[in-house]
């Protein structure tokens, strides 16, 4: 008994002397944080309140993921609210998402969009499937054809982690969807589903570039061997960031990504601000044509609207060269549309916002007669039924979607994006934060969240009575105006006469 009581002395006093150690080299960094805030001048508040002063930077750290929890409201956070995210987390989860005693939107606020529901819907019973849409037919070697009008857009690898790829990957092969592999290049994690895939035709040539960052056509021809490839797309703009190149930080530049990319390791990786061959629009034509002779495939190009008088002179040039020089596809952008990383001022303030470029291209289209030639996609916060209907209902032909997918995947919108500290695994590539993403499970849920969408979609679609999501048009909605009036959409946004 004695030998354990002088034991227990002898670890009290060895805690005690931690104890004092720990406080003595306390006492020591505060010493130290207040001798480093009272001398340095770059700062008032740590100058003006030593010590206690670094609070208010961990707080406001802090504040970028507690505020959508504590703070915000359900419908007044962006980039997205509390109710846009719960609903594709519930999708994706598979859970009910169903809600009681009524609407949180408010449904009169001036340029708000509702459905209007037909007098006698159409029953569930006389639903069909979507209708199949022909990508190419008549013009490239392997046209593609598809019924999803739900799609991934393009998130390169290196922006997103090895396990994300993987994810949505397999995901859209269980969903039966098809994936952009982004302007990063293809890496085997989007190959190994065995899921469609888009091989997006960055500035930089990624993937497919040779020593001079040119396109590489023997490179550009590997490519196109491998059959799940089924379109490609040349990026000449993205929504977040109209007129500047994509930016992959050097820390998230390994090994993997630099060889399949084609760069150095552990460089930052920035694309030209443009593509450097298309300086007019029979340069852009010219491209289309060139990459679908050599790969045999459908070719469009991706672009967020601006200025858009050079839309009229690609379709007037399309008439004047023929059909088969036309893109097969057109990818629109929004210009509040996400990336990885952006400047604030292009992020804010450039490129129009989808609800405005939508109409302005279908009716370009329309009015040259192209429609039928040029199948329109779309992208831009369709997270939600609503939104992939209301693209649906303006013409688009398929809406492709990052970052629903993202939050499908777990994303918190934690906005660390653009760092290489993602707290779910998504955008990073610190081992220890990706373990927590598990492919398997996302997976399943990326599945999920486009099947409960189809869904949903085709829901709105029988309400407005009509048998599926592609027979939907601009009848079935309405804007609502400054005076809390309904104006349809065909009357506000109605195609122009074709030209003679």
């Amino acid at each position: 008994m004695q030998d354990w009581m002088n034991w227990g002395l002898l670890v009290l006093e060895f805690s005690a002397l931690l104890f004092v150690f720990a406080l003595g080299v306390g006492a020591l960094l505060v010493v130290i944080m207040y001798v480093q805030d009272v001398r340095q001048k770059q700062h008032a508040i740590r100058r003006n309140f030593p010590v206690i002063g670094r609070l208010r930077y961990q707080l406001e750290h802090l504040g970028e993921f507690f505020r959508q929890y504590f703070f915000a409201l359900d419908r007044e956070e962006l980039p997205f609210n509390r109710a846009q995210r719960t609903w594709v987390y519930r999708a994706a989860k598979n859970l009910d998402s169903t809600l009681a005693f009524g609407s949180t939107r408010v449904l009169n606020q001036q340029g708000d969009t509702l459905f209007l529901n037909a007098f006698i819907p159409k029953l569930e019973t006389q639903a069909e499937q979507a209708s199949c849409l022909q990508i190419g037919e008549g013009y490239a070697k392997q046209p593609y054809q598809t019924r999803s009008f739900f799609n991934i857009s393009g998130m390169s690898f290196g922006a997103l982690s090895v396990p994300a790829v993987r994810a949505l990957s397999h995901g859209a092969a269980k969903a039966g969807i098809w994936m952009n592999t982004g302007e990063g290049g293809l890496s085997p994690y989007h190959l190994e589903s065995g899921c469609d895939l888009v091989f997006q035709i960055g500035t930089a040539k990624y993937g497919v570039r040779d020593a001079k960052g040119e396109l590489s056509e023997e490179k550009l021809e590997r490519v196109a061997l491998h059959e799940q490839v089924r379109m490609f797309e040349i990026k000449l703009s993205q929504g977040a960031k109209p007129g500047k190149g994509g930016i992959l930080p050097g820390e998230k530049v390994t090994g993997l990504i630099a060889s399949t990319r084609g760069i150095p390791e552990h460089e930052d990786s920035i694309s030209p601000n443009g593509q450097p061959e298309i300086t007019s629009v029979d340069d852009l034509l010219d491209m289309i044509v060139r990459v679908r002779n050599i790969t045999g495939k459908p070719t469009g190009f991706k672009f967020v609207m601006g200025q858009h008088d050079w839309l009229i002179k690609l379709c007037k040039r399309i008439a004047e060269r023929g059909p088969a020089d036309a893109p097969d596809f057109i990818t629109l952008d929004s210009g509040d549309g996400g990336t990885g990383a952006a400047p604030q001022s292009l992020m804010d303030c450039v490129g129009l916002p989808l609800r405005t470029s939508l109409p302005i291209l279908v009716d370009q289209l329309e009015r040259h007669r192209l429609r039928d030639r040029v199948r329109v996609f779309c992208s831009g916060k369709m997270i939600n039924p609503s939104d992939v209907a209301w693209a649906l209902c303006m013409g688009a032909d398929s809406v492709v979607n990052g970052r629903g997918f993202m939050f499908a995947l777990g994303c918190i919108q934690a906005l660390q994006c653009n760092k290489n500290t993602c707290p779910t695994g998504i955008t990073t590539h610190n081992p220890a934060l990706q373990k927590g993403l598990d492919t398997g499970v996302k997976s399943e849920r990326v599945a999920n969240y486009s099947a409960n969408m189809v869904k949903e979609v085709a829901m709105i679609a029988h309400s407005c009575g009509v048998s599926e999501p592609r027979q939907l048009n601009r009848h079935h909605v309405c804007v609502i105006d400054g005076h809390g009036d309904p104006i349809p959409m065909i009357e506000k946004h109605p195609y122009p006469t074709p030209m003679p």
